[in-house]
């Protein structure tokens, strides 16, 4: 397996390209919109030189990845020839069926189908193919080309074939892989979000403020990052997407969302990517001031 296609140039898109490029793998990174695979180039490019200030790699090491990624608009043209595609486009389930449906009538009948999901069912989306054999997720970690977990996802009908064959592909990454089964929320986020969307319902309730709840978890557990701020990182838009797939998957109230991030998520505030949320970004990406509504 040589040529991979990477479908959405946004954060994970541009980590999992920058990933399998740096590996030697060739890659066609695929987004609908002009811009956005600027932008990811860019931050690539950025997460490359940071790589070489570090020393971990050196500046033809740099020019050789970028070489190995190609830039298109077209799923048909982007997809010509790969042997793998990773869908990494947004978390919203009639769009990932949707573009299923395309790479599915523009690859060949070989090519493995797989989809960087945090939450959706692989089964699902497999279900709009005609190749659910060769459906799987990979669900990487932000950032990808720093962490090494890659959940493994397999669908109903996912094959054991696929299955060896993408694990292996991850530890080629220098990855760790786990094999986990297709239910909501998969292993990570079935575990994470509870917490994270506890730590929010802790700070509703008046129990604690945003630097308290946040320390209490670093100092306490050991966690390098607070929930809070973890919420933050990842998109407060994103915690309450999966946790609306767990929701609707479980029919359990414990993982209905806290009305509070509801209502963050409906006023725009996301986190890191809209500069606030639970800490204000204004000023720097580090979350050092708490957001004006949770300030004392």
């Amino acid at each position: 397996m040589k040529n991979i296609a990477v479908i959405g140039a946004g954060t994970m898109g541009n980590g999992i390209a920058h990933t399998f490029a740096q590996s030697g793998f060739k890659v066609s990174l695929i987004d609908i919109s002009e811009a956005s695979l600027k932008r990811g180039m860019e931050t690539i490019s950025k997460n490359l030189d940071r790589m070489v200030a570090k020393e971990k790699i050196s500046e033809s090491d740099k020019t050789e990845t970028l070489s190995n990624i190609s830039t298109y608009t077209s799923i048909p043209e982007g997809v010509k020839n790969v042997e793998l595609v990773v869908e990494a486009a947004t978390e919203n389930i009639d769009l990932k069926l949707n573009i299923f449906k395309q790479l599915d009538e523009a690859c060949v009948e070989d090519t493995i189908l797989a989809t960087n999901t945090s939450s959706i069912s692989i089964t699902q989306i497999a279900a709009v193919t005609s190749r659910p054999e060769k459906v799987i997720g990979m669900h990487f970690m932000n950032p990808v080309p720093i962490m090494k977990l890659v959940e493994i996802i397999r669908g109903y009908n996912t094959s054991d074939k696929v299955t060896k064959t993408i694990m292996s592909l991850s530890e080629t990454l220098g990855k760790a892989p786990v094999e986990v089964n297709d239910y909501p929320g998969f292993v990570a986020n079935r575990i994470l979000m509870p917490m994270l969307n506890e730590s929010i319902e802790t700070l509703y309730n008046g129990v604690a403020g945003v630097n308290e709840i946040d320390t209490v978890m670093k100092l306490g557990m050991a966690h390098p990052m607070g929930p809070l701020q973890l919420a933050d990182f990842i998109g407060l838009d994103v915690c309450l997407s999966i946790l609306n797939v767990m929701y609707d998957g479980f029919k359990n109230p414990k993982y209905a969302p806290c009305p509070l991030l509801v209502n963050m998520v409906r006023a725009g505030k996301l986190g890191i990517k809209s500069g606030e949320g639970f800490y204000d970004y204004s000023e720097s990406r580090k979350a050092e001031k708490v957001a004006s509504q949770f300030s004392k």
